[in-house]
């Protein structure tokens, strides 16, 4: 019905950059808020970032300042830029949205894995 793909994981040094991409696709009405989770070896998933249908943003407090949700509403699409990364920041990250089918229900990528090396 909607899926969500997400690109642009990979393996960074530490100090170093990736962006993100999730696209949506399905039979969408529209996309309220649009988030990205990630989940470390061992650790629960956990919010990092998100961005509402009006384009209000919220961080968790570990990636303020260096990460930057944004998205493209005609795309469908959000962003996550990742800079200066940290080993901690090694996890799988997963794509979360809000969206109206008009039912409105919640759904998840499939994950994407950004490993950094120290």
């Amino acid at each position: 019905q909607v899926q969500l793909v997400e690109s642009g994981g990979g393996l960074v040094q530490a100090g170093g950059s990736l962006r993100l991409s999730c696209a949506a696709s399905g039979r969408i009405v529209s996309i309220n808020a649009m988030d990205w989770y990630r989940q470390g070896p061992g650790k629960q998933r956990e919010l990092v970032a998100g961005i509402t249908g009006i384009g209000s943003t919220y961080y968790a407090d570990s990636v303020k300042g260096r990460f930057t949700i944004s998205r493209e509403n005609a795309k469908n699409t959000v962003y996550l830029q990742m800079n200066s990364l940290k080993p901690e920041d090694t996890a799988v990250y997963y794509c979360h949205a809000d969206v109206y089918t008009p039912r409105r229900d919640d759904y998840w990528g499939q994950g994407t894995q950004v490993t950094v090396s120290s």
